[in-house]
């Protein structure tokens, strides 16, 4: 069955960068559209970058210009590129895809989730 892996996080200081990816396996043809939430303690999940199935993108306000949302079907990989990080963006980082399957069927699945805990 189709199964997202997401890695990349891990503890970086203000200012910095990482790269979180998050691995389809399974029979797919292709990753449709592509996004990123997050949670921190005590708050809800909220979305953080989304990628179409034509490529277009949509970002939260609050990492507008630092975040980079990438898909490539040839990897089924989704990236999340992430600079200038601040410590309010400490959280658990899921992975959210849609994918066409070998047997045709377009579904939804999430990750397990990563955490990135951005601190001096």
């Amino acid at each position: 069955q189709v199964q997202l892996v997401e890695s990349g996080g891990g503890l970086v200081q203000p200012g910095g960068s990482l790269r979180l990816s998050c691995v389809v396996s399974g029979s797919i043809f292709s990753i449709n559209t592509g996004a990123w939430y997050r949670q921190a303690p005590g708050k809800e999940r909220e979305l953080v970058a989304r990628i179409s199935s034509g490529g277009s993108t949509n970002y939260a306000d609050s990492v507008k210009g630092r975040f980079t949302i990438s898909r490539d079907n040839a990897k089924k990989t989704v990236y999340l590129q992430m600079n200038s990080l601040k410590p309010e963006d400490t959280a658990v980082y899921y992975c959210n895809t849609g994918v066409l399957t070998t047997t045709y069927n377009a579904m939804n699945f999430w990750g397990k989730g990563t955490l990135v805990t951005v601190s001096s």
